[in-house]
């Protein structure tokens, strides 16, 4: 697990939301690697990664293994509680409806996500994330997208 110090930084600016999906990136690339699609989820608390996973639906034959849902089961397993609350997810791409109710559970403070789902994402069914996660959407959404299209392309 990597620990991020933001301490001292005065000489720029770090984005958290852009480093910490940088990280889910490479679990997606991960994914893409292992002809899984390429989705790659992380979730911190206090700087620190405490979960992480990317899709291994087709390894496991199991249509929940979800990156979301192995970062989830990563993150209760390390804090030895299902609750994550003062925890960031972050995901490659937005959360389909499982794993947005999955995060509602886990009472998650915050969910980030980069590529927007147009047909299978969370946001088009209304409010599935728990009344008090906030959700960023976007960062990074361009990357995101492009490794998902090139995945399907190839499948073409």
């Amino acid at each position: 697990m990597r620990v991020y110090n933001f301490e001292g930084t005065t000489d720029e600016v770090v984005n958290t939301d852009e480093l910490f999906m940088r990280e889910a990136l490479m679990l997606a690339k991960k994914a893409y690697d292992e002809d899984e699609v390429p989705i790659g989820a992380i979730i911190v608390s206090n700087g620190k990664i405490i979960g992480k996973g990317y899709n291994l639906t087709e390894r496991l034959n199991d249509v929940t293994a979800h990156a979301e849902m192995q970062a989830f089961t990563a993150a209760a397993s390390f804090l030895g509680g299902k609750y994550l609350k003062d925890c960031t997810l972050y995901v490659t791409v937005e959360p389909c409806v499982m794993c947005a109710g999955a995060s509602y559970w886990t009472q998650i403070s915050k969910v980030v996500y980069g590529a927007v789902d147009e047909k299978r994402g969370a946001s088009s069914y209304g409010q599935l994330f728990h009344p008090k996660t906030e959700v960023v959407p976007g960062v990074l959404a361009d990357e995101c997208a492009e490794l998902i299209k090139s995945f399907f392309r190839n499948k073409r």
